[in-house]
């Protein structure tokens, strides 16, 4: 199983489309914070893709063996210039989980951040009901810096935000044992 990232093009538009709008209840959306989406309206395909831009700088589409499975994305926080960037991933297709294709891609994509941004600490935003993205960021090297104790309510049981960070010198250090 070979996982790459790559540009995100006008030709992936209906697979990301499908879902991310078309779909009635995809799993990934159980892990990716379920409690905010049922605010986010459903769009016609014709919305989406009046709203999308290809923005290599700021999101890639994971690939194994040449299939898309997902996205990985980052966004800088204020005040831009600084350093610190926010970073996610998200298999849509529940086939391609707990094979490491979330680990590999994470990986490539912390190493591009770190290598073609200004990052100087990356952080990963979750919540404490998405135990696989915790795991995840604890085995990338991610330690656990901000918890907010029961911030999110989810099918009637309080959850807390979780954030992880990670310098880009300890990736580094991190790279050289590998």
């Amino acid at each position: 199983m070979h996982v790459t990232l790559r540009t995100e093009t006008e030709d992936d538009w209906r697979w990301l489309w499908h879902w991310r709008h078309e779909l009635d209840d995809p799993d990934w959306k159980k892990w990716d914070s379920p409690f905010l989406h049922g605010s986010i309206a459903r769009q016609s395909f014709e919305d989406f893709v009046h709203r999308q831009t290809i923005s290599g700088r700021t999101r890639a589409i994971i690939t194994i063996d040449g299939q898309r499975a997902g996205t990985v994305h980052r966004h800088e926080l204020p005040p831009n210039g600084g350093g610190w960037w926010d970073v996610g991933i998200a298999i849509y297709d529940p086939m391609f989980r707990r094979q490491g294709v979330g680990r590999a891609a994470s990986d490539l994509w912390i190493n591009h951040t770190f290598e073609h941004t200004n990052a100087h600490v990356l952080t990963i935003s979750t919540w404490s009901g998405n135990e696989p993205m915790i795991k995840l960021g604890r085995e990338l090297g991610f330690e656990e810096c901000s918890r907010i104790p029961q911030a999110r309510l989810w099918q009637g049981k309080r959850y807390d935000v979780v954030q992880m960070a990670l310098l880009k010198e300890e990736w580094k250090t991190l790279r050289f044992q590998k």
